[in-house]
């Protein structure tokens, strides 16, 4: 046997040496891992991003929808067809509890999307008390006449009208591309529950193990289409404490640290073994006032609390003013925002005549619901909602805070159980119906996800004529008005448009964030 010299062996240790896993520090636990099912950011990171893939992606630098699992699509001339070309020999994931007998077809888009949105489809019935929240809010029962197969590789959507922002609404989360195949052997052995359990996907990792409140583990999937993972193993390690994230991130026990502190920001700056990676969010943060509810269904009422908030405060207290003010539901960045809106100014007395008017000069009642840990659209839950509740008994009104877990406040929210909800929502893409049609029309009151329950016929005929046009001048018209009804009758108290931010090791490269909140780990390596 030949003795290697030292050097040569030092030599040879890169190549020999394994890709390390990259660990996590993740906000909440999600759902589960069908993302077609729910709405919230966190469902969407741990399914969605790393489990799954779209049609079609929205590259974030060039502003535009890139080819995902179709290579390419056609439009046809009067915009009602959509013809997807899928990309070849595309292989869903092997796991112990599924091993598929061929690749991504046809028959897996028309079964995705008839599945939201046939209700005679056997799957239509396995959801939650809100159905499919995203494709009822945006609107694409009305708006898809069909979905069918023209072969194996090639799949067509026929519309009822024409709609700008189709081919964006299908790089979000919701419309990630699920294994018909698998679905039909859950039916047959009634294991339907285990979509959201046991997810199948096309993605560049696999779902290993999930335990609730504590740790979610991934495989990187060997037979991904695309560039293969940089690193061996995904780790979420579930901490809700944003402080606790900053701290384990600086101990090493974690490669990168999501949603930190705008204080553990600034101090991890100063920090020579840490990284701070940011960028201005696509996000909107928000109290939702439930227009339902009395006496929130008064608009002087709902004006009043507008008034009385201090949100420079606000801004200084939970973001160490690294969000700006809002004043309209998303970030002045977007095209067709009215830059002639102003945020209501902080006018107690005003507030209190409001209240008057409205025939409550004594003021009522009311909850205020919040999450308990922080993220980028609420850094400090319990320290915001208190300065509401405060500066709300200036004028009157008695707010009892209610802490609740995120999971829960989701799910009673989209009920309309609550008065006043710290909310915050971060768009998918750069298009401002990715904030109006969830948000702010009557489907997505039906869907839950419109947390001021205001359905308004005037608001619905704007937004859907934004959403027809290809014409981004007759667009920005329709959505400017919108935004006029958004603000006069103050269905939201909008507070900020928060910095994203994350803190990684100084040997973490690869990783972006991303303004709208999604999660790449595939291009992410740790030295």
């Amino acid at each position: 046997m030949r003795v290697q010299p030292l050097a040569v062996l030092l030599a040879l240790l890169p190549a020999l040496s394994l890709a390390k896993p990259l660990t996590v520090c993740t906000e909440s636990s999600p759902d589960g891992f069908d993302v077609v099912q729910y709405n919230s950011l966190v469902t969407t990171n741990a399914s969605a991003d790393v489990i799954f893939n779209t049609l079609v992606a929205y590259d974030e630098a060039a502003r535009k929808v890139v080819p995902a699992l179709a290579e390419r699509w056609d439009v046809s001339a009067d915009g009602l067809t959509y013809t997807f070309h899928l990309r070849p020999n595309v292989q869903f994931q092997r796991t112990d509890y599924f091993k598929p007998t061929r690749p991504l077809t046809a028959d897996d888009v028309v079964f995705t999307f008839s599945r939201m949105l046939d209700d005679s489809n056997p799957w239509h019935k396995v959801a939650g008390p809100n159905g499919f929240p995203h494709a009822q809010s945006m609107g694409l029962v009305k708006l898809v006449k069909s979905v069918s197969k023209v072969d194996d590789d090639t799949v067509k959507f026929e519309l009822n009208e024409p709609n700008a922002t189709f081919a964006s609404i299908l790089t979000m989360g919701f419309a990630s591309i699920y294994s018909a195949e698998y679905a039909d052997a859950l039916i047959k052995a009634g294991k339907q529950t285990d979509l959201n359990a046991k997810p199948i996907g096309t993605g560049p990792f696999v779902l290993r193990s999930y335990t609730k409140d504590a740790i979610i583990r991934y495989d990187v999937n060997p037979g991904y289409w695309g560039p293969k993972p940089k690193v061996d193993r995904l780790i979420y390690a579930i901490t809700p404490d944003a402080s606790v994230r900053a701290q384990k991130v600086k101990a090493g026990e974690c490669d990168i640290a999501l949603s930190p502190k705008p204080h553990d920001v600034a101090e991890a700056k100063n920090d020579k073994s840490l990284k701070v990676v940011e960028t201005p969010a696509f996000m909107t943060a928000f109290v939702a006032l439930n227009t339902q509810k009395k006496p929130l269904d008064n608009d002087k009422v709902r004006q009043a609390l507008n008034l009385a908030f201090d949100r420079t405060t606000y801004l200084k207290t939970v973001f160490e003013n690294t969000a700006t003010p809002a004043a309209n539901p998303y970030p002045p960045n977007t095209w067709s925002y009215d830059k002639s809106i102003a945020a209501y100014p902080y006018d107690p007395a005003k507030a209190k005549q409001l209240l008057a008017d409205a025939g409550l000069p004594n003021g009522f009642a009311t909850t205020i619901w919040v999450r308990p840990n922080g993220s980028v659209l609420n850094p400090n839950p319990k320290a915001g909602a208190e300065l509401l509740q405060a500066d709300l008994a200036k004028i009157g009104v008695k707010a009892e805070v209610k802490v609740i877990e995120w999971g829960e406040l989701i799910k009673e929210a989209k009920l309309g159980q609550h008065d006043l909800l710290f909310m915050g929502w971060a768009g998918d893409n750069g298009d401002p119906d990715n904030y109006l049609s969830p948000l702010f029309t009557c489907n997505a009151v039906k869907s839950g996800i419109n947390f001021a329950r205001y359905c308004d016929a005037q608001l619905d005929k704007l937004i859907a004529q934004g959403r027809a046009s290809a014409d981004q001048a007759v667009r920005a018209k329709a959505y400017e008005a919108a935004q006029k009804i958004i603000h006069d009758e103050a269905l939201w108290i909008p507070l900020g448009y928060p910095t994203a931010a994350s803190i990684t090791r100084a040997n973490v490269s690869g990783y972006r964030v991303s303004p709208f909140g999604r999660l790449n780990f595939a291009t992410v390596s740790v030295q």
